[in-house]
């Protein structure tokens, strides 16, 4: 028995199961699997782990940044050995992996959980405009500069609060908005909202995929009196002059500037490099897998989950839940050489915040068709669904998900519903 460990350079490594990123996926299923599996690396560069549907919450000023955070040690079984090293090149041909420091890992069956990677530079002027510290410019999306989105919400006096989905795909499709919802009940209730012009501008040709909550959605967004522009792209920022400018996807060659005195921006994202370049990836850079099974489509030895896989499912925690449990007994039987017959069918799940109060509970699969575990009417706003999202889901995350004991609500959902789902 050995306890969990930073593996010191040797530069050879073996296992027979590797798991590649150490983020909500990878240690999900460093738990789950090492329960079957004693020779397990798990390779994560990061000595921080962060439950990232906090950052809403932080943005608002509702909880702060260390209560997100856990050390990575912490939350990788103490079973499994950690290499802390990033990923350089994925030789799945050979069953080896290059670690940064140039160690390789040779690995019988493998899990690949990297994430999203933030492409900041594809937005003109983004990185200095979040860098400089009265710009009014803020994100959500990253550890170091979510906080700066609740200080910009104080400073707010007047003028454009513009939010923006950009022309990826991203982390949690309903983030962009939830932090445009906290801002406006935020300047309603501090006297300001008379003196403050509420835009959200996004990509997409509707507020969100799933038209039974993109209805409700746009109600509260004319109740309140927020301007909604779809198919618009943000793709430059001047911070001295604070001008936004943005395409019209749909018309060649139009563009708008608009002033703002806050500007939270949702970045660009897409797989990272290094799984764009491999032959793991599909034409898009994703992982290339099986939506149902999350196998690979052409390495029958690797697996995938989360942001950085090919299925066309939001993107979320959720998801990643409902996943795991699938890798888990899909890749069981192929290590034991039987059939794999588990099925994802593309839960996931949003908890849209609408301001300090209240919360849009939307679940849905492949087909965006609602899939609510309750035997209430999900789409109306309700504090107790806030409450879930700020107090039960920190708890499961931490404590049941992370320990490879949450495979989402599907047996809750049964029993809500008297088995009739």
């Amino acid at each position: 028995m050995f306890s969990n460990c930073v593996i010191s350079r040797n530069f050879q490594h073996s296992c027979k199961l590797l798991i590649v990123g150490g983020g909500s996926g990878g240690c999900t299923m460093a738990a789950k699997l090492s329960k079957y599996e004693r020779d397990l690396i798990i390779l994560e560069p990061n000595d921080k782990h962060y439950y990232q549907p906090m950052f809403t919450l932080i943005g608002g000023g509702m909880k702060t940044i260390s209560q997100s955070c856990s050390s990575t040690k912490s939350v990788i079984p103490k079973n499994v050995n950690w290499i802390q090293d990033k990923v350089k090149s994925f030789n799945p041909q050979g069953n080896i992996v290059t670690t940064s420091n140039g160690d390789t890992i040779n690995y019988d069956y493998m899990v690949v959980s990297v994430g999203l990677q933030y492409n900041y530079d594809q937005i003109i002027g983004l990185r200095e405009a979040l860098d400089k510290k009265d710009s009014g410019v803020c994100t959500n999306y990253s550890s170091q500069y979510v906080e700066k989105t609740y200080q910009v919400l104080q400073n707010f006096n007047g003028g454009n609060a513009i939010f923006t989905f950009p022309n990826t795909p991203i982390k949690c499709a309903g983030a962009p908005q939830k932090i445009m919802y906290i801002a406006e009940d935020y300047l309603r209730r501090k006297g300001k909202r008379n003196k403050a012009n509420i835009i959200y501008k996004t990509s997409t040709p509707a507020i969100f995929g799933v038209k039974k909550y993109a209805q409700k959605l746009q109600q509260i967004c004319n109740a309140r009196n927020i301007s909604v522009g779809t198919r618009q792209n943000l793709i430059q920022i001047d911070s001295i002059q604070n001008k936004a400018t943005f395409e019209f996807l749909d018309e060649e060659n139009k563009t708008e500037s608009l002033e703002y005195s806050m500007l939270h921006v949702t970045p660009p994202m897409g797989p990272p490099d290094v799984l764009m370049k491999s032959s793991l990836s599909n034409s898009a850079g994703y992982l290339d897998v099986d939506p149902y099974t999350l196998r690979h489509n052409v390495y029958g030895n690797v697996f995938g989950i989360g942001d950085c896989t090919s299925c066309p499912t939001s993107k979320t925690g959720a998801a990643v839940a409902a996943q795991s449990i699938v890798v888990l007994k899909n890749m069981i039987n192929v290590m034991n050489g039987k059939n794999i017959k588990e099925k994802y069918d593309g839960y996931t799940s949003c908890p849209l915040v609408t301001g300090y109060s209240k919360c849009i509970l939307a679940e849905f699969d492949y087909d965006l068709k609602p899939l609510e575990t309750f035997p209430i009417n999900q789409g109306n706003e309700l504090r107790i669904m806030f409450l879930m999202k700020k107090h039960a889901l920190p708890f499961i995350y931490w404590n049941i998900m992370l320990k490879g004991y949450w495979n989402g609500p599907k047996t809750i959902r049964k029993i809500m519903h008297f088995g009739l789902d």
